[in-house]
């Protein structure tokens, strides 16, 4: 879940190297922060949020399959 976030975050932004994911793993679910350049932070997020809701409906689908609750937070 993680490295999908990643692989996502860093396709979309101009600095890859400043893209961070970290796991905060709890009972009842798995919070995913992700955090990127200030720069390339519109694109990460999108018009209206857009970008983000995307990232996140895909991050949502992967995780039914695992049977676990995933919520991206931007930072």
């Amino acid at each position: 879940m993680k490295e999908l976030v990643q692989i996502i975050a860093k396709s979309l932004v101009d600095n890859p190297e400043a893209v961070e994911v970290k796991e905060i793993v709890g009972e009842q679910s798995i919070i995913l922060e992700l955090k990127v350049a200030q720069e390339d932070m519109g694109k990460v997020i999108g018009k209206q949020g857009r970008i983000a809701k995307a990232i996140r409906t895909v991050i949502k689908a992967a995780a039914i399959k695992e049977n676990k609750r995933v919520v991206v937070e931007i930072i």
